[in-house]
């Protein structure tokens, strides 16, 4: 059974439309559909269909779907709910994001012909920065220790709200990834390049000083408007960044304040122990250069950049309400005859540790 608009999980979760899919899974814009006509927008992700019946794969999305609802902050996406449909496949819901991704939101200044406002690209780098140290510095349940480093930190997992709001995406993922050593290609495709050096030469673990080597990129990327390590081949990527070779920022953008430049080369550092020594450390060295911008720099302003980069993208102002795309009366609803031949998977209980 392939998941088609329309199509009601779990009698309350209805699917609108494909908002996008990668190595593992897909997610799709979702309505949750409660009494007296309630509706909800939600985002409901889905593995997709020739890994749903892999253990290893559906291990790594219960691990998400775990991990992911420990970490309660503004900056995160956040995790609302996790089930089966009646073929037993997994879905995972989650908050839906109206606005833009980090990617686009560059490219529609690069579309324009413009560079993208340093003080915004700061700014967001900041709100970036608060979501990663929530998840370095985690704790479980009981209290002890449990940080969750998210290893895939690039543009399309950085989201902008229109609402102004900053939200990393996709971290208990990447915990899932880190607890299985997992490292398929089908799983890292065009991401390569904003993997820390120490992970691929000197088969070191992740850490907060890799996520924030990778939100070094993402923004130098945003304010160089060009690639730092991709290439057209993901091996040609890889080559890069172990070299790690930057180029200088303040050449391409003689405009940026030095302090601004030298916070993202010391992140961009090869060395891992050169860097900051936590996220908060480098959200501070940011806001501080934020002090000297006399142009406002909070929710507001962010918020009327993504319009407007929705705007120059061809994107409506706003999403179209969930009832004028899909109603209710037109829902495919799942029942157990659509797959039958389901295979049944083993999920191992994951416990918590206790404090001794």
């Amino acid at each position: 059974m392939i998941d088609a608009e329309g199509t009601v999980l779990a009698g309350r979760y209805q699917l609108v439309e494909r908002s996008g899919q990668g190595g593992m899974a897909t997610v799709w814009r979702a309505v949750t559909r409660g009494a007296a006509g309630f509706i909800r927008p939600v985002a409901v992700k889905r593995i997709l269909g020739g890994l749903s019946h892999q253990p290893e794969f559906v291990q790594m999305f219960v691990e998400e779907a775990r991990v992911g609802a420990t970490l309660d902050h503004p900056n995160v996406v956040q995790i609302h709910d996790f089930g089966r449909d009646v073929l037993d496949n997994y879905y995972l819901v989650m908050e839906w994001v109206e606005g833009v991704d980090l990617g686009r939101w560059s490219q529609s200044y690069e579309a324009a012909g413009w560079h993208a406002p340093w003080h915004l690209t700061a700014a967001i780098g900041i709100e970036s920065l608060r979501g990663l140290h929530a998840a370095h510095t985690r704790a479980d349940p009981y209290g002890n220790p449990a940080p969750t480093f998210h290893r895939d930190v690039t543009p399309g997992n950085v989201l902008i709200g229109l609402n102004g709001i900053v939200k990393i995406a996709d971290f208990g993922l990447a915990r899932a990834m880190d607890r299985a050593r997992i490292t398929r290609p089908e799983m890292v495709k065009g991401k390569t390049g904003y993997v820390a050096p120490e992970m691929l030469d000197d088969g070191l673990e992740a850490s907060a000083q890799s996520d924030m080597f990778s939100l070094g990129v993402v923004l130098w990327e945003v304010l160089a408007s060009r690639p730092l390590f991709r290439a057209a081949h993901d091996l040609d990527s890889l080559r890069n960044v172990i070299k790690c070779e930057v180029p200088s920022l303040a050449e391409i953008r003689p405009d940026l304040p030095p302090a601004l430049v030298g916070t993202i080369e010391r992140a961009l550092r090869r060395d891992p122990r050169e860097r900051f020594g936590s996220a908060r450390e480098m959200l501070l060295e940011l806001a501080r250069v934020l002090r000297r911008v006399a142009e406002p720099t909070d929710a507001a302003p962010l918020g009327q950049s993504v319009a407007l980069a929705r705007e120059r993208l061809g994107m409506p102002p706003r999403d179209l309400p969930p009832e004028e795309l899909v109603p209710l009366e037109g829902a495919r609803w799942l029942t157990p005859e659509d797959g039958l031949d389901r295979e049944e998977l083993a999920i191992p209980l994951i416990p918590g540790r206790r404090r001794e």
